[in-house]
């Protein structure tokens, strides 16, 4: 009996639904740690079986982040998100890919009360949804929780600087350091996550000499967004990326202009709704 690993991928050439047996490794969270000073990293955001499938050959990591809350369901931040979304989303994510690690979002109000609750919390995740690891915002305060995790089988990534989850004690998305004292908080607590055992670390919308200081003082991977090149990898959410959103904060590089390619295919599509040209022929199922 053959001893490789098999996951599942889902084909798009008979069915959306029916998964086939891919033989070919995930990354690993220890392959990814490695990689600190490599290679830089590539991660996105995915929701969804289909963008998954698309993503994963190119990307590292794919991360199903509670950017969800603005992305998927139109929430005005991501405080509203829940455990039920983030497994939905997570289990799709999974079972669309088999290249990239998958790493889930703790959503807010999971793993702030106690490192118990967070244990609780992450262990549910990774039975539902079958990613590598969880990714938990915030520094000094919450590097007790990441240890607690990590010493018990759960691998963290971590998350300082701008952390969106915080956004009603911020005040909102601004970057942040500018102040000195800022600054060498979010320093500190990136060192704090990192000796907590965090496998990797977000640094979100800093000034970019914080960025740079991180990542040569701290053993993990740095990923970056918001922050610098000079991280060890970086992430975007994919819908800004592509283009989809007409508006996108500072930091984010449109490769694509989506939005207009939807707009006129589904433009086209009306028109040929109200001329009757479709369905046309090659569309229809005909009598022999």
């Amino acid at each position: 009996m053959s001893t490789t690993p098999k996951t599942l991928t889902l084909p798009i050439s008979t069915s959306r639904a029916n998964p086939t047996p891919q033989p070919m490794k995930r990354l690993t969270v220890p392959r990814i740690r490695q990689r600190k000073g490599g290679e830089p990293l590539v991660m996105l955001t995915a929701y969804t079986v289909r963008m998954a499938q698309l993503l994963d050959r190119h990307c590292d990591m794919l991360l199903v982040g509670d950017s969800l809350a603005q992305v998927i369901y139109g929430l005005p931040h991501t405080v509203a998100v829940t455990m039920e979304m983030m497994e939905a989303h997570g289990a799709a994510v999974v079972r669309g890919s088999y290249h990239a690690a998958v790493i889930v979002d703790m959503p807010f109000g999971s793993y702030e009360a106690s490192p118990q609750q967070a244990f609780e919390n992450a262990a549910r995740l990774l039975k539902a949804t079958g990613a590598a690891a969880v990714k938990v915002e915030g520094g000094k305060v919450i590097a007790p929780t990441i240890e607690f995790l990590t010493s018990r089988g759960i691998p963290v990534m971590g998350h300082v600087g701008l952390t969106p989850q915080a956004v009603n004690i911020l005040g909102g998305y601004g970057v942040r350091g500018k102040s000195a004292a800022e600054a060498r908080s979010i320093v500190e607590d990136a060192e704090a996550v990192a000796k907590a055992g965090a496998f990797a670390l977000v640094i979100e919308g800093v000034l970019e000499p914080i960025a740079i200081e991180i990542t040569e003082k701290v053993p993990c991977p740095t990923i970056g967004i918001g922050a610098s090149a000079q991280c060890d990898g970086q992430v975007l959410v994919t819908e800004d990326m592509l283009g989809l959103f007409d508006r996108v904060p500072k930091f984010v590089k449109r490769f694509g202009a989506m939005d207009v390619q939807v707009e006129d295919a589904v433009k086209q599509y009306a028109e040929d709704v109200r001329s009757r040209t479709f369905p046309g022929a090659e569309q229809l199922y005909q009598p022999e």
